[in-house]
């Protein structure tokens, strides 16, 4: 049974095939944004949906644009392409921007929501990134990349709540303080000399970060 979303943004310029999807998400989703172009679609992602569903070809450019402005989303949201034109390479490299499954035009219903739920269900294969900076990232670096990323994206799914983080990171909540505490000393290390405005330490137990209903 598909999981059900918050919000989820469709990106289809053909009006008819999204409107068709929208009834059909809208089974899971209890909100459905749909956009028809790029700009739109940048606009949607302001909705900060948990799920974006997006064509490829869009009559003012590719899903490139909107792939790397969701990636950069916290929480990110899930990203399912879907396409009539894609070749197997470019299915791949979308694989590799972040987008969790690929939908090859024309699809029945039943394929739809099963490439949702496996998109949904299923965490992306890190592998292939990760084999990918071999001979141009050294280790350290890498694993301090993945830490960051990952403390980043379980406070931002948990509202700021760093004991929520750690449950979601399967750590304990010192853990998570200790590598918020080693992000923010790499930040400080990187503050200019005779900066006028430090960062400042978090005061609270949850950081200042945007909330789901």
């Amino acid at each position: 049974m598909l999981r059900t979303v918050h919000t989820a943004l469709l990106v289809e310029d053909d009006a008819a095939l999204c409107h068709a999807m929208a009834r059909v998400t809208r089974t899971f989703a209890q909100d459905v944004v749909e956009a028809y172009s790029v700009a739109e679609a940048i606009d949607g992602l302001e909705r900060h949906p948990d799920l974006v569903i997006l064509d490829v070809k869009l009559p003012d450019g590719d899903a490139d644009v909107i792939v790397r402005e969701a990636e950069r989303r916290r929480p990110a949201p899930v990203l399912v392409a879907v396409s009539g034109q894609a070749s197997a390479e470019e299915a791949f490299r979308l694989a590799q921007l972040g987008c969790r499954a690929y939908l090859a035009k024309p699809f029945s219903v039943d394929a739809f929501r099963a490439k949702i739920e496996e998109a949904l269900r299923i965490a992306p294969d890190v592998r292939p990134a990760v084999a990918a900076h071999v001979g141009h990232t050294p280790i350290r670096d890498l694993q301090n990349v993945v830490r960051r990323t990952m403390v980043d994206e379980a406070l931002a799914q948990s509202r700021g709540s760093r004991s929520g983080a750690a449950r979601l990171l399967k750590v304990t909540r010192q853990a998570v303080q200790q590598m918020i505490r080693s992000r923010d000393d790499e930040t400080d290390d990187s503050t200019p000399p005779g900066d006028s405005n430090p960062k400042q330490e978090p005061q609270a137990d949850t950081l200042s970060m945007r909330s789901f209903p």
